[in-house]
């Protein structure tokens, strides 16, 4: 048979169509994303936040994005197995500081993964007590460890809840030195298991979070369920970036109650413990770089539009995007004043 040039452009032609449905642009996404995140409970602030952006992700993207409440350990072991980008996480700041304070399993999310974009801060980060608790303030607390009182903590060991565990652990110290023994972990999971250690008496104070609890602060104190705050961890400056109406029947004023500097934790003889919770995306560190090019893109787009800004605000979170790059300069550089702070707390 004789090769033409119209009969090799015909072969050629054909190769490439048979070969077209086995490759894929690396910019395309997968139709159906599962996005795992750090947490049990589908009723925490993990998972609310998640939702609202994987709704708004899968409008603009055109794609169906499953938010499936996982816990740590799970996700970070499904996003390890999956660089196809049809695994995804979006988690805050125990990402890092589970490694920080060596817990089983944890890496450096850094180094490990590819920590993106940033979306929201959790200005609800908190701490509680049972209503009828004799405990009325943080101060009651502190003057209890120093009077040889143990208080008990339900937290989830090694993020965020164990952070403003240490620093309650410190300010003990800082108040009375020896007294930070007395402040005593237990050690729950999720929210939802730290809300049922109190019910069960088992935990005086738990850590929680606005979004989570405020329900429970408005129950009659002689319901088993009933709560009150003791102790906002976020930062004055950014509790006034929260919407005045606050969340519930709590407003911004009454938050700012519970914050430094009204509500007194020291960090050491001359300034108070605060701390931030902010939610990211994690992703496979060998999933291709065009997809989550097109992710911070759809975000940005989202972000300037700003639909997504009301629903964060009125779950009473405060929007914060920045893009992968940007995200990660900043992330690292808290995992470092972290990092550090929790070297001076265990020291």
């Amino acid at each position: 048979m004789k090769l033409t040039r119209r009969t090799i452009l015909a072969a050629v032609s054909t190769a490439a169509l048979l070969a077209q449905p086995l490759m894929a642009t690396a910019q395309d996404l997968p139709r159906n994303i599962r996005m795992v995140i750090g947490s049990t409970s589908t009723g925490g602030d993990t998972y609310q936040n998640s939702a609202i952006v994987a709704d708004a992700l899968s409008e603009k993207l055109g794609v169906n994005i499953k938010v499936d409440a996982v816990g740590a350990v799970a996700g970070f072991k499904a996003l390890a197995r999956d660089k196809r980008g049809t695994t995804i996480m979006m988690f805050h700041d125990f990402a890092y500081l589970a490694e920080l304070y060596g817990g089983k399993g944890f890496v450096n999310p850094f180094e490990n993964y590819i920590v993106g974009a940033t979306v929201a801060t959790n200005p609800g980060n908190a701490f509680l007590v049972p209503k009828n608790s004799p405990y009325q303030t943080m101060t009651d607390i502190l003057d209890a460890a120093a009077n040889g009182e143990k208080v008990r903590v339900a937290i989830q060991p090694g993020g965020v809840s164990e952070l403003g565990f240490s620093a309650m652990k410190n300010a003990a110290n800082v108040n009375k030195p020896g007294s930070g023994e007395n402040i005593v972990a237990v050690n729950t999971g999720s929210q939802s298991d730290k809300n049922q250690a109190m019910w069960d008496g088992l935990a005086d104070v738990i850590n929680g979070s606005i979004q989570s609890n405020e329900q429970f602060t408005q129950l009659p104190e002689d319901d088993q369920k009933a709560m009150r705050f003791v102790w906002i961890t976020a930062s004055p400056e950014t509790l006034n970036g929260a919407p005045e109406a606050g969340m519930g029947k709590m407003t911004r004023d009454d938050m700012l109650k519970y914050a430094a500097p009204e509500t007194h934790v020291p960090l050491n003889a001359s300034e108070d413990f605060t701390f931030d919770k902010e939610f990211f995306f994690i992703y496979n560190k060998d999933m291709d770089p065009a997809i989550i090019d097109k992710i911070d893109t759809a975000l940005s787009e989202i972000y300037a539009d700003g639909a997504i800004q009301d629903r964060q605000t009125e779950a009473f979170f405060i929007p914060n995007f920045r893009p992968s790059a940007q995200a990660r300069e900043h992330l690292i550089e808290k995992r470092t004043t972290y990092g550090d702070v929790i070297s001076e707390i265990s020291g």
